[in-house]
């Protein structure tokens, strides 16, 4: 017997129920599977290569629950392929050949392998390089199902042999039909229990799964359980949700899409969105004083010296957090997130040190001026270090006319202020200084 002669879905008539109803479900016709209509809708570029048996490989990106090995053990069914899958997590390169030689062997006789690997990102470089040379001869069809961005995670060898496709989180009204239709068929579902589920409470465990159809039917079965009866009760519910299934992954792309979002909310003055984006890291399990250090670079970056408080807030709250720890530490937070986001924006002396750093670049690095250059032997004395040298302190409103920046730079101006809170301010002061020392500006 080969590795391929098992069959790969078992007849109907041999369902096991004691199998999780999320297993049990999983849709056999295309008429079944419910979502992700951009990819497998009628006509679609994806449905049409199944219907035509002309597969080639694929990665599946989408979150949690999407339907990724649904649809992968669907198609292995509608193209009549032997269907192999694989874990990442328990999988090595000794179980990949393995598989790859069976795969060889059933090509030259005329069948056809679907090799599934679940989780692809967690191969690491040389387990995905593994795969190439099969890919390349069409030994194997590869379908790779993952919930991390393809570009930062697979060989770029092997996303080029590949297309990919972006799974979405299901909507409401598709976790609400997948639950509906469970409780509805006596086959594979829950017919036989023969529970009246109201459709508002259908309504809740799908939002609260967030798009995961798999946490969905989880729910689905432990709020039955908890209900002790025909009826689906409320409080079994909610005992069941217990709390929002967040897709948060703290070393994962959504971790930078996220901070991203608070971020730019900050940036746009749009507290509501900011404490929001915020109470999702908070929720998902995020470090906290890396929120603190990406709070202190909002107040460096987009408030500056328009609120120069806006780093102290910053500075303290991380302070609070190391010090109260959570859940305590996550209010200093949130108040951090406020005082940045309703604060005056300013990027000006971010910009100043980029026009500096550009200017440092694209100029002869000239030598320090000899009257800023400390005298600090006789030797340097006689040499002219610090000679022509001004004590602002000797002059009037401590303004000497002594210009700081080598020659070729005389009247440069990198920082330019804005009018917004402390800035205005700061920018009247140094235009004070300015007509003082009869400066022009530049050109």
């Amino acid at each position: 017997m080969g590795l391929f002669d098992a069959s790969p879905t078992p007849p109907p008539d041999q369902v096991d129920k004691t199998r999780p109803l999320a297993e049990r479900m999983r849709p056999e016709r295309w008429e079944d599977f419910v979502g992700q209509e951009h990819i497998v809708g009628p006509g679609k570029p994806l449905r049409a290569q199944i219907e035509r048996g002309e597969m080639g490989s694929i990665i599946l990106w989408g979150p949690p629950g999407a339907g990724k090995t649904t649809l992968a053990r669907l198609i292995a069914r509608l193209t009549r392929a032997d269907f192999v899958p694989f874990s990442a997590v328990l999988s090595g390169i000794k179980e990949v050949k393995t598989v790859m030689a069976e795969a060889e062997r059933s090509r030259r006789l005329g069948r056809r392998t679907l090799v599934f690997i679940d989780e692809i990102h967690r191969f690491n470089k040389a387990q995905q390089d593994a795969f190439l040379p099969y890919v390349e001869r069409g030994d194997i069809t590869l379908i790779g199902a993952t919930t991390e961005n393809p570009s930062f995670e697979i060989i770029s060898a092997l996303l080029s042999r590949s297309k990919v496709y972006n799974l979405r989180a299901l909507t409401v009204p598709e976790v609400s039909t997948l639950l509906r239709r469970a409780l509805q068929d006596r086959e594979h579902g829950l017919a036989d229990l023969e529970i009246q589920a109201p459709d508002e409470l259908l309504e809740q465990i799908a939002l609260f799964a967030n798009g995961d159809a798999r946490a969905a039917y989880n729910t689905l079965e432990a709020a039955i359980a908890a209900s002790g009866g025909k009826v689906l009760v409320q409080q079994a519910v909610e005992d069941a949700i217990q709390r929002k299934v967040l897709l948060y992954d703290k070393s994962g792309e959504e971790h930078y899409n996220i901070i991203s979002a608070l971020h730019k909310s900050v940036r746009s003055s749009d507290v509501d969105a900011a404490l929001y984006w915020l109470g999702r890291m908070l929720e998902g399990g995020e470090d906290r004083l890396y929120i603190a250090r990406r709070l202190i670079r909002m107040a460096i970056e987009d408030v500056g010296l328009a609120d120069p408080r806006a780093l102290e807030q910053t500075v303290a709250a991380m302070q609070t957090v190391h010090f109260l720890g959570i859940p305590e530490g996550d209010q200093a937070l949130a108040q951090a997130a406020i005082y940045l986001a309703v604060a005056p924006k300013s990027d000006a002396a971010y910009q100043a040190l980029n026009r500096v750093k550009q200017a440092v670049e694209e100029t002869v690095a000239e030598p320090v001026p000899l009257h800023l250059r400390n005298a600090v032997t006789s030797s340097m004395r006689e040499w002219g270090y610090g000679q022509g040298y001004q004590h602002a302190h000797d002059f009037q409103d401590a303004l000497p006319e002594m210009p700081c920046l080598p020659p070729s730079l005389a009247g440069r101006r990198f920082y330019t202020p804005t009018d917004r809170g402390v800035e205005k301010r700061i920018a009247e002061r140094l235009e004070e200084i300015r007509k003082a020392r009869g400066a022009t500006r530049p050109t």
